[in-house]
């Protein structure tokens, strides 16, 4: 961006396209003038907040970030940072604390008194402030399309003949999945040595890199089994007590450090040495990936501190494994805490160990958006808690729905609570499994969300006010509301109803809005109240929306069947595929409306589109006129669609 700099003894002004920048280069205090002539400081009490490193163990409060100082995290307890906007529209970030991220991958401690810091004064832009800021540091990855579908996940110790009668069971019921995680006891965990060190609290068996062999005979047969069932797959690490000598890769590792397997000595685990870092890759993962192993679950529960001063290891975790994985340009990813501003370089984000409870679900959609704010756009959380819960089926249903329209919708659950199968709750299993398939069903958009992600910066779910220049956006009375995409608007239920009925009372940006469930018609800027039996959920589609949806009754992720949801106003949207883009032009007229949809090097070979809220209407297809039960399963071609006479 252009700008005119200019210097006064001390004193640095900057003027850039919106605002003048004040800057004391002795204090590095900060002021900031926008061209309206609103004038602001960086404070924190302005600041709308980002996130936090993690959920873990708690129901839905966190220490917030509007002291003079942010909190310490303590232990697992995390506490929301500062994020890049404010309400007075200009934030602050000191990055002085952190290491130096080299041109090549590798990090270095910063020089003694060095500092950095970042003034962020983007007002009330923020899809523009949020680009700057992927701009600057640079975007969100291009995800994989399996990890925006259904996920099964719990903290158990199956067998491989267990897990694999299970995925049979999801299929035999028809509810598609497109990741298979397996936690810890993948390896070695009973059966550790009794004399094998170790220096997590949480037991001998934490860290691992050797199946069970009594749980998984054939490790290479199971991953090929899951693989062949379309599903992605991700393992457990905890790899704080580093490799022990009963490790089957104890030998190997042992050559490439230059230690003696005889000395049975613990290889530590230290990133920060960069022989120990390839044998690291090289051996304890790579021959798993070649297996079968998509990405890796890092599960790093044990401190900010490594052998180099102001390096996080789980950031370095993050940021070695996210390049390890995609070393051949595979595009895939990991699942890991958030570790500071930056973190949006590596997804996917693991929030922890939350507690089954109705104020864990009440936080959480909050939570989400508000991470935005730091540019973390891909947070995925244990959907049903998994520290206790007694199988409360409404708490169950509307967790998994909340998820549904979350960004990662990750079934989970510990050894110890009710696991989250949908059959587990036989009062709401149907509903489940439903809204499971719509999860599936909507991968075209969630894809075309991520698309746009990683290309303009924009997220998938963001608080209310990154498109309502409405006050009440910033409301706390509504603060759990937030877009899913441009075209959803979820007001998402948390609380437990009255004979599974939930009174929710909610308010709209402005526009006309849509029910996504039952159609009904809703004014944009009132407020409103309705009741949502079990199976309905709050999720609203603006006028002039287009929803693109799987046709497709299996889990596969090909979009070859696709149907275009059409809510009739004016818009331009571009659905996206791995290789092509379906794109549509709608306008409206006063007689009626026009479609024009241009395929381009897409693999979806049939098209329905549907008219959401329309039971009849004059249909004109390509000049020919026709009906709307024409337009289902048709050859994705070019065509244009005429509409009038809505009824």
């Amino acid at each position: 961006p252009q700008f005119k700099y200019a210097k006064n003894g001390n004193e640095v002004s900057i003027e850039t396209e919106t605002c003048f920048f004040n800057v004391n280069t002795k204090t590095l205090s900060t002021s900031v003038t926008f061209k309206n002539g609103e004038s602001a400081t960086p404070s924190n009490a302005f600041n709308l907040g980002g996130t936090a490193r993690t959920l873990d163990g708690t129901f839905g409060v966190l220490g917030g970030w509007k002291g003079k100082r942010e909190k310490k995290d303590r232990f697992c307890i995390a506490h929301i940072r500062k994020g890049i906007f404010a309400l007075n529209g200009v934030s602050e970030i000191d990055d002085s604390s952190s290491v130096i991220l080299n041109v090549d991958g590798s990090v270095s401690p910063r020089p003694a008194a060095t500092k950095d810091k970042y003034v962020f004064a983007f007002g009330k832009d923020y899809l523009g402030g949020l680009k700057e800021f992927y701009s600057l540091s640079g975007f969100t990855p291009l995800l994989p399309k399996y990890v925006l579908g259904n996920w099964w996940s719990r903290y158990h110790a199956y067998t491989d003949k267990e897990y694999l009668e299970l995925m049979d069971k999801f299929e035999q019921k028809n509810v598609p999945l497109t990741v298979a995680t397996i936690d810890m006891d993948w390896h070695i965990v009973k059966n550790v040595p009794k004399d094998a060190e170790y220096k997590s609290f949480q037991g001998a068996g934490w860290t691992g890199y050797t199946f069970e062999k009594e749980l998984f005979p054939d490790p290479e047969g199971f991953l090929k089994n899951l693989k062949d069932r379309n599903l992605a797959v991700t393992m457990n690490l905890h790899p704080r007590d580093g490799v022990r000598y009963f490790e089957e890769q104890y030998p190997e590792m042992c050559r490439a450090l230059g230690v003696d397997p005889q000395t049975k000595r613990t290889l530590e685990f230290d990133l920060t040495d960069e022989k120990f870092r390839n044998a690291y890759f090289d051996i304890l993962h790579h021959p798993y990936e070649k297996m079968g192993v998509d990405f890796w679950w890092i599960d790093w529960q044990q401190g900010t501190k490594s052998k180099m001063k102001n390096l996080d290891p789980l950031w370095l975790l993050n940021h070695y494994h996210t390049l390890d994985i995609n070393r051949d340009g595979k595009g895939s990813v990991i699942l890991s805490r958030y570790a500071g501003l930056g973190s949006h370089r590596y997804p996917l984000g693991f929030s922890g160990d939350t507690i089954v409870c109705w104020n864990s679900l009440k936080f959480q959609p909050y939570f989400t958006a508000l991470a935005s704010n730091a540019g973390y756009t891909w947070w995925s959380h244990d959907i049903g808690g998994h520290l206790f819960g007694k199988g409360d089926n409404e708490l169950y249903l509307r967790w998994l729905q909340y998820g549904v329209f979350s960004p990662i919708n990750r079934l989970h659950s510990n050894n110890k609570a009710m696991s989250k199968e949908p059959w587990n709750y036989a009062q709401v299993e149907t509903i489940a499994e439903d809204f499971l398939r719509l999860r599936h069903r909507l991968l075209p958009y969630l894809y075309t969300a991520n698309v746009k992600t990683a290309t303009e910066g924009v997220p998938l779910v963001c608080p209310t006010y990154y498109y309502s220049q409405d006050d009440r956006a910033y409301d706390k009375k509504w603060r759990n509301q937030y877009y899913f995409g441009a075209q959803m608007y979820v007001c998402p239920v948390t609380h437990k109803g009255k004979n599974g009925v939930a009174k929710q009372k909610f308010w709209l940006p402005s526009g006309v809005w849509f029910d996504f469930f039952t159609g009904e018609r809703f004014e944009g800027g009132k407020e409103y109240q309705r009741e949502y039996p079990l199976d309905k959920y709050p999720v609203f589609v603006k006028e002039g929306a287009i929803i693109p949806l799987l046709n497709q009754d299996d889990n596969s992720t090909e979009f070859k069947d696709i149907e275009l949801k059409i809510y009739l106003g004016n818009n331009v949207y571009t659905m996206f595929d791995e290789q092509g883009k379906i794109s549509v032009a709608m306008k409206k007229d006063e007689k009626g409306c026009d479609l024009i949809i241009i395929p381009e090097n897409v693999k979806t070979e049939r098209l329905t589109v549907s008219f959401a809220n329309i039971e009849e209407a004059n249909v004109e297809l390509n000049g020919q006129q026709t009906d709307l039960k024409s337009l289902e399963n048709i050859p994705c071609k070019p065509m244009k669609i005429r509409i009038e006479n809505v009824r």
